[in-house]
């Protein structure tokens, strides 16, 4: 890995991990939380209240009809919840992981992208989603931003995310 390269993978898992602390997706929302966080799916107070701190059922409804996952019902959601350094997402992704490595047994047990397998997820979604031609690019704000957004789809925690990389880069470089 060059500095570069280096700053970035490591920062946006340090991130994504809560400084490599949570490996796994935690689900555990109060209505509060289930509201801003994942207003989309929980629009009303009664909805909220009924899914809140029930972390199987959250991510059933959140991840439902997504990303190759079934419906609520399947709860696969759940299942193929986010896990590993990158939060590997949804069944479609987790089958390609496992398909890339050759592990079968990921689909029958998902968690060992939490345990196993964490970092190996995070290189294939880097390598797939062409992250790294982004690091070439250099670290900056713009290249940050890229990476951010390619990762969470959002500005989620940009501002960690541009400290983590710039101080990374910055101890890579010395």
């Amino acid at each position: 890995l060059t500095p570069a390269r280096a700053a970035h993978f490591f920062a946006q898992t340090a991130h994504e991990t809560g400084g490599y602390a949570l490996f796994s997706e935690n689900l555990n929302y109060s209505a509060d939380g289930l509201k801003k966080i994942f207003g989309k799916y929980f629009k009303t107070d009664a909805i909220a209240n009924e899914y809140a701190r029930q972390p199987h059922k959250i991510g059933a409804r959140v991840y439902a009809d997504r990303m190759g996952n079934g419906n609520e019902a399947s709860g696969e959601g759940f299942k193929f919840r986010g896990r590993g350094a990158l939060q590997t997402t949804g069944k479609l992704n987790y089958q390609a992981f496992a398909d890339s490595i050759k592990k079968p047994v990921i689909m029958t047990t998902p968690e060992l992208v939490a345990t196993d397998y964490a970092f190996e997820a995070a290189l294939f979604f880097f390598d797939k989603n062409k992250l790294w031609a982004i690091a070439d690019k250099g670290v900056t704000t713009d290249t940050i931003l890229a990476m951010t957004l390619r990762i969470n789809g959002g500005k989620n925690g940009l501002e960690d995310r541009l400290s983590l990389t710039q101080r990374y880069y910055s101890w890579l470089t010395k």
